[in-house]
């Protein structure tokens, strides 16, 4: 047992102080709180004066009106006055105003407005001005109808509508929204986890082989002990940088909240209203999913003679994780369709699709014990063909990478046993 740790530190002590992993996790935090401060960010570095935008009013009533409804967006969007055409395109031309509207007067008294600029695709405050100018004429509308602000307010008010669940452990709306959220967080970082510390495991096991340090190690150090010792190295790299990552998401948001004063993404959510049941089967699903996964990456690194020839042989077992992924987005309006149930019990779909269902869903508890089953009777039987197939595949040079290599992987598995025996 002491030869399996000192794989496993040893492993785990060259991933977490190498560069790659260094530069790699210090580039992440930047981009997370980059991306959740990003509102602040933009006004440090943009500029803050307000859109000027020149008004041409042929109908001399519009304009006042207009100003109004443009008050609450005072921060972004200023109205000048402009006498006529001419002087508004100078002022464009110029760059002293991004942009002029005309505003003219229907048959029927109502406003219409035309917006010119250099060019209105890049024109972000378009929508603003025609949402003030749509109110504009909403009032204009009322008060030619002589509605009094009682009716107004009466015809405008939300319709009575209510949703009423029949059954008792159905989940309301916000409970269904929360959990919607969090689930779709937990299947793209089972995804992403997956893909990124999986093809690591791959990667360290290739780099070993090519340098031939695999030969060195075989003769000290059991190939079943390498194996899970590399695998369990990759978890504990693994749930350090995403506990790193999940800190500075906290921290991020905690310090959004802080600079703007409103909530927090999190406090938004309200996480901590979700069932605590849901978080625990979503680790135990990141879990059994993270070992079956990474068995299967170990086994093919194994295979593979050059670090060049990762991604050719991985890209089958890819392609299935991908799969997953895709069939779980469309589960997301069709949870309880016959796809997403029958796929839910296909092992290698198992823990993204079953965390799906068991988040959007009111599945009996013993599906959920079921898939568990699997997932724990898959990753025993992953586990002995894997080391059957590392400790054969770990010998195997020349050639070029192909799941046929399995086969002979097992054979010469077969004949080691055969002379250690």
């Amino acid at each position: 047992m002491s030869k399996f740790w000192i794989v496993l530190l040893h492993t785990y002590r060259n991933k977490i102080k190498s560069k790659p992993f260094i530069i790699s996790t210090a580039i992440t935090m930047v981009l997370i709180f980059t991306i959740a401060n990003i509102n602040h960010i933009a006004k440090l570095f943009g500029n803050d004066v307000p859109d000027k935008i020149g008004v041409i009013d042929e109908s001399g009533v519009f304009y006042p009106l207009l100003q109004e409804q443009v008050k609450p967006l005072k921060e972004d969007i200023t109205l000048v006055s402009v006498s006529d055409e001419k002087t508004a395109e100078v002022n464009v031309s110029k760059g002293k105003h991004e942009g002029y509207l005309i505003i003219k007067q229907s048959s029927e008294g109502l406003p219409e407005g035309i917006f010119k600029a250099e060019d209105v695709t890049k024109q972000s405050s378009i929508d603003d001005i025609q949402n003030a100018l749509q109110q504009v004429k909403n009032m204009v509308s009322v008060e030619s109808l002589g509605l009094s602000t009682a009716e107004v307010e009466k015809m405008y008010a939300p319709v009575g509508f209510e949703k009423v669940s029949l059954l008792e452990s159905a989940k309301s709306e916000e409970e269904a929204n929360q959990v919607y959220v969090l689930v779709y967080v937990l299947l793209l970082f089972i995804y992403m986890s997956v893909m990124m510390y999986g093809t690591m495991i791959a990667t360290e096991v290739a780099t070993e082989k090519s340098s031939r340090v695999m030969e060195i190690l075989i003769s000290s150090v059991s190939p079943v002990k390498q194996m899970f010792g590399k695998i369990f190295g990759i978890v504990l790299v693994a749930f350090t940088q995403l506990t790193v990552f999940a800190g500075s998401v906290y921290t991020a948001l905690q310090l959004n909240e802080s600079i703007s004063g409103k909530d927090s993404m999190l406090d938004i959510l309200n996480l901590g209203s979700i069932p605590l049941s849901l978080y625990i089967y979503a680790a135990l699903y990141f879990l059994l999913g993270f070992f079956m996964f990474a068995t299967l990456f170990a086994m093919l690194g194994s295979l593979i003679n050059r670090v060049e020839e990762v991604n050719s042989l991985l890209t089958p077992l890819i392609m299935v994780i991908v799969g997953a992924f895709m069939i779980a987005i469309y589960g997301r309006e069709n949870p309880e369709s016959a796809v997403v149930t029958i796929a839910s019990y296909f092992p290698l779909f198992t823990p993204m699709i079953m965390l799906l269902r068991v988040g959007m869903t009111d599945l009996p508890f013993w599906e959920i014990l079921l898939s568990f089953g699997i997932l724990l009777a898959s990753i025993s039987i992953f586990a002995t063909i894997g080391a059957r197939v590392y400790r054969g595949g770990v010998l195997l040079y020349g050639g070029s990478p192909s799941l046929k290599l399995i086969k002979q992987a097992l054979l010469m598995s077969k004949e080691e046993k055969k002379i250690e025996g």
